[in-house]
């Protein structure tokens, strides 16, 4: 376990103020004998994608939890994993603090000896100005940016140390079926149901929601579910760059229907991830590979219009950064140049937000998709899960090492507010960034543009967005 930090130790000496909320239940309730219960566990995780199942690890693993019983249900059958020599379409971008925890967990290592993809640098930049922003590991901190790997080859690598014989607490049901939630309403005695299709029924003191975006748990709570759609779709491909490079360099163009993105996953391929509109995402679909490959090209490379006025400005206040010995974002990489694509690699998928005003009541919390949701832009989805992963195994941790209970109201209620502290700012941050570069507008090109080159210019402030970035 991870030493305990000044806020914890701060609270072993004073009392905090905390207060009880009841939840509702999706269903009626209904009285259970123990005959009726096929088995008891502390802990139940619903949901086995690769926060649930890092969750489960984390759990299991740390010295303070691993004498808790824990039962992960995951809904699909339990899957044969093969390390294929073409790459899978959808990647995720970890950041440091999740590569740390990965390293913890003895996962890393798994996924290093198969094949991951540093990111040293990222060049973000307006179809609609000449303005960018650029991030180099060298500069800003001592390690890399982020780290491409493949969503199929992490969740095999965290199932190979979940499954471990040392792993003894954490039992694991593939293909379970959950038919309802039945969550207790009082904190001093939570006993939590949760019924099969088959008529199993299984007890637990603390119940996980781990089952994404549209999480059943969620909805067992109660609790307001804030989201909205975009109305876009996120295109993902495996490309094949044209020319072999080192290809370390995540790049990202703003466009007017949303950003393109490119991901490198090894010297000659990349994956793309292009948010746009819907109608243009379901034509990009059904295009002959070769047009898709030209329409790609040209969203990357393509000269957009651009305001005379925004120019002017732009132009003028590069020059004054420069005087004043600061970059003016004029010298910038160029994107790679796309020579086809994997055949079969195009999908797509719906993009939105989403955010749970709470993420826990009594004997119960959410993490991951569940409990917030948002824009494939920045790359922070499975990073927020991850950082949930982190701070609820850690909370649970310190709530037996001060002798309570794991379901105990202050420790849930403070992994919800570390956690909220964190998610919320960036969500925000995100919604906002997406919309303020989904408008062309020359006087909201304007502000961004400045906005852009000067963030470009002063390294603190990058600093500090890629301290937040991977925390």
């Amino acid at each position: 376990m991870l030493p305990m930090s000044s806020s914890v130790r701060r609270f072993l000496l004073t009392k905090a103020k905390t207060y009880v909320r009841t939840v509702t239940t999706s269903k009626p309730a209904t009285s259970f004998d123990d005959d009726q219960i096929k088995q008891n566990y502390d802990i139940i995780i619903a949901g086995g994608g690769m926060v649930g199942c890092t969750l489960a690890c984390a759990i299991g693993k740390n010295s303070l939890l691993s004498h808790l019983k824990v039962l992960l249900l995951e809904g699909s059958p339990q899957q044969k994993y093969e390390l294929k020599p073409e790459y899978s379409n959808r990647v995720v971008a970890l950041n440091q603090n999740t590569k740390s925890l990965m390293n913890s967990l003895e996962i890393w290592q798994h996924i290093e000896k198969a094949r991951v993809q540093p990111v040293r640098h990222m060049q973000v930049w307006d179809a609609s100005s000449n303005a960018l922003i650029s991030f180099n590991s060298a500069d800003i901190m001592d390690d890399d940016v982020a780290y491409i790997v493949e969503n199929d080859l992490l969740l095999h690598a965290v199932n190979k140390e979940l499954t471990s014989p040392d792993l003894k607490n954490v039992n694991i049901v593939y293909g379970a079926k959950i038919s309802g939630y039945e969550l207790s309403k009082h904190e001093a005695l939570t006993r939590n149901l949760i019924k099969m299709n088959n008529g199993d029924t299984y007890s637990c003191k603390l119940l996980i929601g781990a089952d994404g975006a549209n999480s059943a748990v969620r909805n067992a709570m109660g609790v307001q579910y804030l989201s909205w759609n975009y109305d876009h779709m996120g295109v993902v491909a495996t490309l094949h760059l044209a020319e072999e490079t080192e290809n370390t360099t995540a790049w990202q163009r703003w466009l007017p229907t949303g950003p393109v993105a490119l991901l490198p996953l090894d010297s000659k391929r990349s994956s793309l991830v292009w948010s746009t509109t819907v109608d243009h995402a379901k034509q990009l679909l059904q295009l002959p590979e070769e047009q898709f490959v030209d329409a790609l090209n040209d969203a990357l490379w393509k000269q957009y219009p651009h305001s005379s006025a925004v120019e002017a400005c732009t132009s003028w206040f590069g020059s004054c950064l420069k005087s004043i010995g600061l970059p003016d974002g004029a010298e910038r990489q160029l994107p790679p140049s796309v020579k086809s694509i994997v055949s079969a690699s195009r999908a797509a998928f719906p993009l939105g937000f989403g955010h749970s005003t709470r993420y826990v009541a009594p004997g119960v919390a959410l993490v991951g998709d569940a409990a917030h949701r948002v824009h494939p832009l920045a790359g922070q989805g499975v990073n927020l899960g991850f950082g949930d992963v982190k701070d609820l195994t850690e909370f649970l941790a310190d709530a037996i090492y001060t002798g309570l209970d794991i379901t105990h109201h202050s420790w849930l209620e403070r992994y919800e507010s570390s956690r909220q502290r964190h998610n919320v700012p960036t969500q925000i941050a995100v919604d906002a960034l997406y919309r303020l570069y989904t408008v062309d507008l020359p006087p909201v090109v304007l502000v961004r543009s400045l906005g852009t080159q000067l963030t470009n210019a002063l390294q603190p402030i990058k600093k500090l967005i890629m301290s937040h970035a991977t925390t």
